[in-house]
């Protein structure tokens, strides 16, 4: 069997150094290089988080609607936990995104973005938790009249 073909790396215009200091006694320098900034991966996944709380919370209110007939109560009541640990954990990740983006990077470390998928993630999570708690409460209604 032959080796695979390893690819060449991509083709990517150096960054220029943003600044070299020179080594007293020596004829080398440190270079700093200028990092670009990352997506927050806390932001990402707080939105994606929220969402699916909100889809999840949706499924709630239609348990909840439809009544008795397709487990009314026990089904809204099983999808709201759900719901509501998607919704919880999408507010504190957005919470802890917008901390991260937030922080003050010196010139080595890497800087963060995001920050309004955090704040969608934050919604979104926020929404599907209240969303899916009026569902219960609308399932436990319908299944008490």
């Amino acid at each position: 069997m032959s080796p695979a073909a390893v690819p060449p790396p991509p083709r990517e215009a150096p960054r220029p150094p943003k600044r070299v200091d020179a080594v007293p006694g020596t004829p080398f320098g440190v270079v700093h290089l200028d990092v670009p900034p990352v997506t927050s991966g806390l932001a990402i996944g707080s939105l994606v988080t929220g969402i699916a709380s909100i889809l999840v919370s949706l499924l709630v209110l239609c348990f909840g609607v439809a009544g008795p007939n397709y487990g009314g109560a026990w089904a809204a009541g099983a999808f709201t936990v759900l719901g509501a640990i998607a919704g919880t954990a999408a507010v504190v990740a957005g919470l802890l995104a917008r901390r991260q983006i937030r922080r003050p990077a010196p010139p080595p470390a890497v800087r963060f973005t995001g920050r309004g998928l955090a704040v969608a993630g934050l919604s979104c999570g926020g929404v599907g938790l209240l969303v899916s708690l009026g569902g219960l409460a609308l399932a436990l209604v319908v299944q008490i009249t």
